[in-house]
């Protein structure tokens, strides 16, 4: 139903006003397809690094520039790495915050022009609805330790779900007394807009934390992979970008789509050979009860254990070995790179098609030279979908801490016939008496 309503706002009479909306706002216009004025510091800190290079045509300026900005957001990238999963569970939350300012700004602009109440006040709602709910079904299945040891947070767990429903319903009651006579379709359409914007990036952000949680490694290799195609497919389309590839985004090119594909399953590879050899990216986040903290320190699993592979016979007289020593995530990393370099991009060409049809060149103007977060985190939002269903299909099997925290909140006579039931199993299977006569 509300991807129904979103394609009813492409209707050429809405697509009419909202573009009206958005030429006519006080401090931004738009001139067909490029926005005109944004923000006066970031245009000026672009001028001031164009200026740097006055004597390149205007092609290479523009490559130098991308290429100075790419490395500064690359070296922040690194630099949030190396403050650890807390921190980077903060940045992901605050980027999502901005992606949400974004997009619901856009439907913002034909919302205020007919100066309706509560649709900002009332999306943010929802925003922080969503996110109670989300972060705290976070915290009862990774953290069930710490939440079960503090009551406060034990009762807030155990009625975690009706109190989100409560906030949800409230907000939605809000959004009914707010109806406004004759212009109740414009209100749904912001219903709708609202709705969809949270499934697509609050939801898809929330699984980014999930898999920082199942590791760093989880969390790094999607998101340089995605970085590495990006940045491999412009310079492949640069130098020798000829044959169109789409036409939402005209610059791009076959021959940067698949010279992006190779080096970005390259990179894969040697990526997470380096990363696998590291228990800090390797091992889950989890909470120690005895420093009262949280600690990323395991012993390997077999994923990131070196292991002998023999090569098959057509490539032996290529490359001249019979077997190759490797990590199995590294095995892995190939069908991430892939789906990074084939399918990433169609997040990209989605938000294409999104602002084409509201005559918008970038979501924002946060980042010069790039747009906004949610132009750079495009592909990064269907990357981390694909990530978390990768895990939950191939690589995530029973957790026996999470069963053993959980056995240990059970009333003792509960406790007491789960021992008696597994005891049983074990002794029909024979496990028990071998051990009994050891």
């Amino acid at each position: 139903m509300l991807s129904a309503l979103t394609l009813q706002m492409l209707q050429p009479g809405l697509g009419q006003r909202l573009e009206l909306s958005l030429r006519c706002r006080g401090d931004t216009c738009l001139d067909g397809v490029q926005r005109r004025e944004q923000s006066c510091c970031p245009a000026s800190f672009v001028s001031t690094l164009s200026n740097l290079f006055p004597s390149l045509w205007p092609r290479w300026k523009n490559w130098w520039v991308r290429g100075i900005l790419t490395l500064a957001m690359i070296t922040f990238f690194f630099i949030i790495i190396y403050l650890g999963p807390m921190v980077l569970m903060m940045i992901v939350m605050c980027v999502q915050i901005k992606c949400f300012h974004e997009i619901i700004t856009i439907g913002y602009n034909v919302y205020h022009s007919y100066d309706l109440p509560w649709f900002r006040t009332l999306s943010w709602y929802f925003l922080l609805c969503v996110n109670y709910f989300f972060y705290g079904e976070t915290v009862t299945d990774y953290f069930f330790t710490l939440v079960q040891r503090e009551e406060p947070l034990r009762i807030l767990s155990k009625y975690h779900r009706f109190i989100s429903f409560a906030l949800y319903l409230t907000g939605f009651c809000m959004f009914v007394l707010s109806l406004v006579k004759k212009h109740y379709r414009l209100q749904f359409y912001m219903f709708g807009w609202t709705h969809v914007t949270l499934l697509i990036v609050v939801t898809q952000s929330h699984l980014i934390i999930h898999n920082l949680f199942e590791g760093m490694i989880w969390f790094i290799v999607p998101i340089s992979c995605v970085i590495c195609n990006d940045i491999m497919a412009y310079m492949f389309g640069f130098f020798f970008g000829r044959t169109p590839l789409i036409k939402l985004s005209p610059k791009k090119t076959w021959e940067g789509f698949i010279g992006g594909f190779f080096a970005t399953v390259l990179f894969g590879l040697l990526l997470s050979y380096v990363m696998s050899g590291y228990r800090c990216f390797t091992c889950p986040v989890e909470f120690n009860n005895d420093t009262n903290s949280f600690t990323v320190d395991c012993e390997p699993s077999e994923l990131f254990q070196l292991q002998e592979y023999n090569i098959p016979v057509v490539l032996q007289s290529v490359v001249g070995w019979k077997t190759v020593r490797m990590y199995p995530f590294q095995i892995h990393s190939i069908a991430l790179s892939t789906f990074a370099s084939l399918i990433g991009p169609f997040g990209g060409f989605f938000a294409s098609g999104f602002k084409r049809a509201f005559k918008i060149k970038d979501f924002a103007n946060t980042i010069p030279g790039h747009g906004g977060i949610m132009d750079r985190f495009d592909c990064q939002y269907l990357m981390a979908t694909f990530v978390n269903v990768y895990i939950a299909s191939f690589i995530r099997g029973p957790n026996p801490s999470k069963l053993i925290q959980q056995f240990l909140t059970l009333r003792p006579d509960q406790q007491l016939h789960i021992f008696n039931t597994l005891k049983a199993h074990l002794v029909d299977k024979g496990m028990l008496a071998s051990l009994e006569d050891a």
